[in-house]
């Protein structure tokens, strides 16, 4: 039998979860997100694909979400339900004898022995299905890459299979940021090179990618667009690799002093937070949105891994001192990373 990596994804889950919980806003554009309130700040967690033809989408400010879809139910995040929920589902994966590895409330990858892998993929959703009734979406790969990427294609409810022999037929004419982990910037510069394609990406020079990208990250990107990954899928238990705490706040701050009080309370939470992994911090990030909606991140190693809020709340602090402070900041958050 051969060895596959089956990646599994909930469809639109919040947005389904939500369904499953007021029947009546089936049909009916669905965005999940904040507080549910679109007059408020806050970004769309999960949209559902009634609001998904109109241009919403995950990550989107809730103001312009409303904007593209005005007649859109807007619903708070329930976390501890979309939790329950994912339990549920992974425990029924669990029942098919094979490594599960979550990547979140909404994936994972199996990683499985048969002659039929689409069979079995069949089986996973009809199991789904009974346990939870949701439907899911399944990514048949040779390796993690294909298999995640395989997902898509078969969306909503679908099963595609993605590998060797079928990648260039399906991947070479789409854009380089087809690939994941290859955005909007890095093909813009792509495309200064005059690549505009996941083929033309695979057949480029590797050195050349590299003197451009760097020593990482230009082979990382050839090699993602030859399809290859890799294929081992780990059972082993979720280790959070980082605590962090983010405010968006409903009038934006106008003065440095207040953004600095910010930072020390979110640093003191993200501080409780590393607490209770039971594991120091060896890193502080800081993140300032400044109006309207631009993003900066900054962070700094400390001499030594802490748990001390004293010490996390200083190293933000400094770190916030990298930042320009002459604008108004309409979101901050502070991070505190583990040891890997």
């Amino acid at each position: 039998m051969a060895w596959w990596v089956l990646h599994v994804d909930l469809d639109q889950f919040l947005a389904a979860v939500e369904l499953l919980r007021r029947p009546e806003l089936r049909g009916k554009p669905v965005i999940v997100g904040g507080e549910g309130d679109p007059t408020q700040r806050g970004v769309v967690s999960t949209a559902s694909y009634e609001a998904r033809e109109f241009g919403v989408r995950s990550g989107m400010p809730l103001r312009t979400a409303a904007k593209r879809c005005p007649d859109a139910v807007f619903l708070p995040v329930d976390a501890d339900v979309y939790n329950a929920v994912s339990a549920r589902v992974m425990d029924t994966l669990r029942e098919f004898g094979a490594p599960v590895e979550v990547l979140g409330w909404d994936e994972a990858y199996l990683g499985v022995e048969t002659d039929d892998p689409e069979a079995l993929a069949g089986e996973l959703q009809r199991a789904v299905r009974a346990a939870t009734e949701l439907d899911c979406s399944v990514g048949i790969g040779d390796n993690r890459l294909r298999a995640k990427l395989a997902t898509d294609f078969g969306k909503p409810a679908g099963v595609f299979r993605l590998t060797r022999e079928n990648w260039y037929e399906v991947m070479a004419d789409r854009p380089p940021d087809a690939l994941l982990g290859v955005g909007a910037k890095t093909t813009k510069k792509l495309a200064a090179l005059g690549i505009t394609t996941v083929r033309e990406l695979a057949a480029a020079d590797r050195n050349a990618l590299a003197e451009r990208f760097g020593p990482t990250m230009g082979p990382w990107i050839w090699y993602l667009a030859q399809g290859r990954g890799e294929t081992e899928v780990s059972a082993t238990p979720y280790v959070a690799r980082s605590r962090g705490r983010e405010t968006t706040f409903q009038q934006n701050l106008t003065t440095w002093d207040d953004v600095e009080r910010e930072i020390a309370v979110l640093a003191r939470r993200a501080a409780d937070d590393v607490a209770e992994e039971g594991r120091p911090a060896a890193r502080v990030v800081v993140k300032v949105r400044f109006a309207p909606f631009e993003t900066e991140s900054h962070g700094v190693t400390l001499p030594v891994p802490t748990s001390d809020p004293a010490d996390i709340e200083q190293a933000a602090l400094d770190v916030l001192g990298r930042f320009e402070p002459s604008r108004a900041v309409r979101l901050l958050g502070v991070r505190a990373e583990f040891e890997r």
